[in-house]
């Protein structure tokens, strides 16, 4: 199977270069330069926000092209109509922030869009500007030539946002720690190795249309992700469990200062209550929360600097001063 995957350098497409190599597919990476793609991939240099950005791509063929782009829809547009003639299929990383705000608690692919999107706009909003991704992806390719992978929450190794790194940092520190209750609060997510494996098992099996990609509701809870993030650290922390009224009393902000959580209410159930049995009866598997968080951990302490920080995204995490605070230290 010869992939063009658009990016290829860092968390997500960087893993399903990996795993697509690893199942012996013939890999191009089309990317900007800035970092080293992972080895055994042809490298083709470009930036899709310049004009002649896409010169690279004037030739050639494959099978299909994966795209993980979540700025300017018409990025997407500009690509999937110069490779319209010379790809099988297009899968486009697309996020479950499509769905109009809040959706409600079990939620399916056929639910209500955001409004408002076009595939020829300039950067405007995250969900916005994922869902002009995805009319520009269907207009050049169609809906039969084309697979949606809608993502919710992404955890796992080369994480670049920054989530599941802080809690395993701040945990690492030991001591007592602000854990946002409920402690058995269903989280929604899905292991970055997990959603490459199923994007590429999907290719080979020629699936199109929507898909929501995240794992079942309660697949972990906040209580467990913590616990396992205690566990992989061999910290001695002590998990201090709040009411969510007194941490959002206190004006820490959910999802940000706190990454993963939300408290029970609308946003909880738009993002960890979304029906995804389309997912998991076309063949999505997710590993329990111990590998994720382990894995992670392991990927943390063998970097020479820090994590890796998204430059377009939120710094996420709570001021020591604020936990201490809160906690009566």
């Amino acid at each position: 199977m010869r992939l063009l995957m658009l990016g290829g350098t860092g968390f997500v497409g960087r893993v399903v270069v990996e795993t697509a190599v690893a199942r012996g597919w013939d890999v191009t990476v089309f990317h900007r330069g800035r970092h080293e793609p992972p080895a055994g991939v042809r490298s083709l240099l470009g930036d899709r926000t310049t004009p002649d950005g896409l010169g690279a791509l004037a030739d050639g063929e494959w099978d299909v092209v994966v795209d993980t782009w979540s700025a300017a829809p018409r990025a997407v547009r500009d690509t999937a109509r110069l490779l319209s003639g010379r790809v099988s299929r297009y899968v486009y990383v697309s996020s479950c922030s499509v769905y109009a705000w809040p959706a409600a608690a079990g939620y399916t692919e056929d639910a209500p869009l955001v409004e408002g999107a076009s595939a020829d706009a300039e950067q405007t909003d995250y969900a916005r500007d994922k869902r002009g991704g995805e009319l520009a992806v269907l207009d050049a390719f169609g809906s039969e030539r084309s697979l949606i992978a809608r993502a919710g929450l992404i955890l796992g190794p080369h994480e670049d946002i920054g989530r599941l790194p802080w809690w395993l940092n701040r945990i690492a520190r030991g001591g007592p720690v602000l854990a946002p209750g409920p402690r058995d609060l269903p989280l929604q997510y899905v292991d970055v190795r997990d959603l490459a494996e199923w994007i590429l098992g999907a290719v080979e099996r020629e699936l199109s249309g929507p898909y929501n990609l995240i794992s079942p509701s309660g697949h972990t809870t906040m209580g467990e992700l913590l616990d396992a993030c205690v566990e992989a650290t061999g910290a001695e922390a002590e998990l201090r469990w709040t009411e969510p009224s007194v941490v959002l009393d206190a004006g820490i902000q959910a999802w940000v200062q706190l990454p993963v959580w939300l408290p029970p209410g609308a946003d909880h159930d738009a993002m960890h209550r979304a029906d995804v049995s389309w997912a998991l009866g076309a063949g999505l598997r997710c590993r329990a929360v111990s590998e994720t968080v382990a894995d992670t951990w392991a990927w943390l302490r063998g970097l020479s600097g820090g994590a890796p920080r998204r430059s377009d995204r939120p710094v996420v995490g709570l001021d020591p001063a604020v936990e201490a605070k809160l906690l009566g230290l």
